[in-house]
């Protein structure tokens, strides 16, 4: 069988005019990058806002593992799927970091039949978004060190500058920093550190920005430092702004691509959902609202996390409202929370299935809480036998829910055209009631409680004083309407990334918390997570490299 490479260099890919047509999305709109790559303008975007918006369906997840779920797979080959059935839909994705891409995660655009393309392009510079919001970023932490140079006007003590550099790249030897060494003329010593671009604010602030003036707005409210009178400076206090925003301009506007079966796909930001947000864009997600009858959209890793924070942050703040949730699960991963180890997932194993499958009902569970009605989609392995996907489905359907075997990898749309089918009926059936788990008004201690207790079933929440004043600090100061986005491992619902299936009993140890103003939340750095990752023993990138035809080879 041919592999995911070789089924995406053999796309008969269509021009990207011909995918922006069929959206009513006319020439002059499009910004092309070559032939198969679009940026959609603004002001065609700021058109529909009288549209009636269509239906919205989250893919999220259990929680991942080496055996893999495969979830953008699912997101790419539910939008194939819809579209096959006779509806007009198209798909939201988050863009890859170069950080995974070299390390050990790899490409990230789909597989088998159920990818977008051009899948090379997307793996790695795209069309520049990243790089824009690197820059973005470490301007202004150029401007803040240029700042203290020149006199330090704004009175900013240098033991409290809270903005870190960042960069799209696991390194680290970066996490922590002393900058500005070598002399009077390099400025003033202090610690510092990196983090990666997909944990940075600015990322954050692009994926839920409405327009360029939300932009810029948000990204003056950043908070650089405090002074010692522990009042904060912003960059708006900098005036660093105006020139971050021409940075992002064109950042902003959402990138069209198309899926192999050449239907619509918008890839716009890329936040991580164990250190970030974890969604795509707000911009692209209610463009396509406007655009197509369905929008499938993913959101990062399992619905722990992903999940949570599409509910709690991006559609509290977007006023998105999902009809529908498919929970992506497969065989081997239920094995491997069953206990079984990877070398042995070949085998059959049914008594491993059910045992595991109290993570995929942990997570049912969960999404039930927002108030959405949800599917669990069985993405298909050849090794899986009937015995173990009989199991799954008897499993959920002892929780009220339906478990369908998808085979998009394998067959593309042919292989979700059931699932499409059950998709549309619990989006058309009125079922949805969503609400976030929390309220603005509660405490901000009591909403990470909330998730921990909620969620995680964690029994208690561990803080220091120190952790637990600065939460204060930030109510007093007028942040405690903020929602919190939680930082932890994505392999487990506890913070410790072997403790898999359904723990219960365990305890959430937060280790810091970082006010990001400009996006609206809390981050909570819960355990041992890493807001900059480091490189495996051997990475991927040592086995990444150009053929004798020019073509990449080892990034997929």
């Amino acid at each position: 069988m041919s592999s995911d490479i070789e089924i995406a260099r053999a796309a008969n890919m269509k021009p990207i005019q011909d995918i922006g047509n069929r959206l009513g999305i006319p020439e002059d709109s499009l910004l092309p990058y070559g032939r198969t790559k679009a940026k959609i303008s603004g002001e065609f975007i700021q058109a529909l806002s009288g549209r009636k918006n269509g239906k919205l369906v989250l893919v999220t997840a259990i929680n991942p593992t080496p055996a893999g779920e495969g979830k953008t797979t699912t997101t790419v080959g539910l939008g194939d799927g819809l579209n096959r059935i006779g509806k007009n839909a198209m798909i939201c994705l988050r863009e890859p970091s170069l950080g995974p891409c070299f390390g050990m995660k790899g490409g990230a655009a789909g597989g088998g039949h159920a990818q977008v393309v051009p899948m090379e392009d997307i793996n790695l510079h795209f069309t520049g978004d990243f790089h824009a919001i690197t820059s973005a970023h470490n301007l202004l932490s150029a401007l803040i060190e240029n700042h203290i140079y020149w006199g330090n006007e704004l009175g900013i003590d240098q033991r409290r500058v809270t903005w870190r550099r960042v960069l799209d790249m696991n390194d680290r030897a970066l996490r922590s920093i002393v900058c500005s060494l070598g002399g009077v003329a390099n400025g003033f010593p202090r610690e510092g550190g990196f983090d990666i671009t997909v944990a940075s604010e600015i990322m954050a602030i692009l994926c839920l920005a409405t327009d360029l003036e939300d932009l810029q707005t948000r990204l003056g409210n950043i908070i650089v430092a405090y002074r010692r009178d522990r009042s904060a400076v912003t960059a708006r206090d900098l005036e660093a702004d105006g020139a971050m925003t021409v940075l992002l301009k064109e950042a902003l506007q959402p990138n069209l691509v198309q899926t192999l079966e050449n239907n619509p796909a918008f890839i716009h930001g890329g936040p991580f959902a164990n250190i970030a947000h974890g969604c795509n864009s707000v911009v692209a997600t209610q463009t396509a609202l406007k655009l197509a009858d369905y929008v499938v959209t993913e959101a990062g890793f399992g619905a722990d996390l992903g999940a949570e924070k599409f509910f709690d942050i991006k559609c509290r703040k977007a006023g998105l409202s999902p009809d529908a949730v498919v929970i992506v699960a497969t065989i081997r991963a239920l094995k491997m929370n069953g206990g079984v180890s990877k070398e042995d997932l070949g085998a059959e194993n049914v008594e491993a299935v059910e045992k595991g499958c109290a993570n995929l009902g942990r997570h049912i569970e969960n999404v039930k809480q927002f108030g959405v009605p949800a599917v669990v989609a069985i993405n298909h392995f050849t090794a899986d036998t009937d015995a173990e996907v009989a199991a799954v489905k008897a499993y959920c359907a002892e929780l009220g829910v339906d478990a369908i075997l998808a085979t998009h990898w394998a067959h593309g749309s042919e292989g979700t055209a059931d699932l499409a089918a059950r998709v549309i009926e619990l989006a058309e059936s009125g079922a949805a009631q969503f609400a976030p788990i929390y309220d603005d008004s509660l405490s901000l201690f009591e909403k990470i409680e909330t998730i921990a207790k909620r969620i995680y079933r964690a029994d208690e929440v561990l803080a220091d004083k120190a952790v637990r004043d600065q939460l204060k600090r930030w109510e007093a100061d007028g942040f405690g309407d903020l929602p919190v986005c939680m930082a932890k491992t994505q392999y487990s619902f506890s913070t410790d990334p072997q403790l898999r299936g359904a723990p219960t009993g365990h305890s959430l140890p937060i280790r810091e918390v970082r006010l990001s103003a400009g996006a609206g939340f809390i981050v909570v750095i819960c355990g041992e997570i890493m807001t900059m990752p480091g490189l495996p023993r051997i990475p991927s990138a040592n086995h990444i490299k150009l053929d004798d035809k020019g073509q990449i080879q080892g990034l997929f």
